[in-house]
């Protein structure tokens, strides 16, 4: 969407302020030997607190409130009471949400406890190339320019980027035009960051695979050639200068 007017940037705000809170207090409870159900019953308590409603499901009539997913998956995890999280997990939460009309978009990648499995360094990675290509997205800048730098970030530091996920525009739905912001150069894509605008940017930052594919049942995705993947995702208002992080209240820069 468009910001036009003071009412939607308020908007825009308490429903990334919703989605931020719960991914941040989702990431704190999240504990070994917790099943991926109870934390995202947790999480559903924390919007529903908030007023605010599950996009997946409202969208997708998705099996969850967010989604969690474990090593090797790489998204859209459905909650199961008997996937149980185990020490040194790589994890990743996405949470997205409708609040007043306003829907929002956030998510990240951790280990959970001690890092015995060495997915630290992947999870460092994804977070740093967020922030730089943030850093870098202004009105007028190609959203292909944006792939390249993500792209080019990931393999200067050893890694590959999942070339069939990606960011998105947002605001009055869960997914907006533009409908691809890619983590690579598309050179299909001339389309450029429009001031004022609501996008949601996320890196998809892989140690083997560069697609992903679906699993049997239609929701969660691995890769094609196996390994790991961390994702970091800011909904973000595009200015003349440095974007305004909607979702900065989940801390995952900190």
């Amino acid at each position: 969407m468009s910001i036009t007017k003071e009412s939607e940037l308020i908007g825009m705000q308490r429903a990334s302020d919703a989605v931020a809170t719960t991914l941040k207090e989702m990431r704190k409870h999240a504990r070994p030997g917790m099943s991926t159900k109870q934390l995202d019953d947790y999480g559903a308590s924390i919007l529903a607190d908030l007023a605010a409603r599950s996009a997946p499901f409202l969208t997708y009539g998705f099996p969850g409130a967010t989604c969690i997913s474990v090593n090797q998956e790489f998204c859209h995890g459905i909650p199961s009471p008997t996937r149980i999280l185990q020490e040194g997990d790589l994890i990743n939460i996405d949470v997205s949400a409708e609040l007043n009309g306003f829907w929002s978009d956030n998510g990240e990648s951790f280990v959970l406890g001690d890092d015995i499995h060495n997915h630290q360094k992947l999870v460092t990675a994804s977070k740093q190339i967020l922030r730089k290509a943030i850093d870098n997205i202004k009105g007028g800048v190609r959203i292909s320019d944006i792939g390249h730098l993500i792209e080019t970030e990931a393999k200067r530091s050893g890694y590959k980027v999942i070339r069939n996920l990606t960011g998105h525009g947002i605001g009055r739905a869960l997914h907006e035009a533009p409908s691809e912001i890619a983590n690579f150069r598309d050179n299909t894509n001339h389309a450029r960051f429009k001031k004022n605008s609501v996008v949601a940017i996320e890196t998809f930052i892989s140690t083997t695979s560069t697609f992903a594919e679906c699993l049997e049942g239609g929701w969660t995705l691995v890769g094609n050639k196996g390994g790991f993947m961390a994702q970091h995702e800011h909904t973000i208002l595009v200015t003349d200068g440095q974007p305004v992080v909607l979702t900065d209240k989940n801390g995952i820069w900190n």
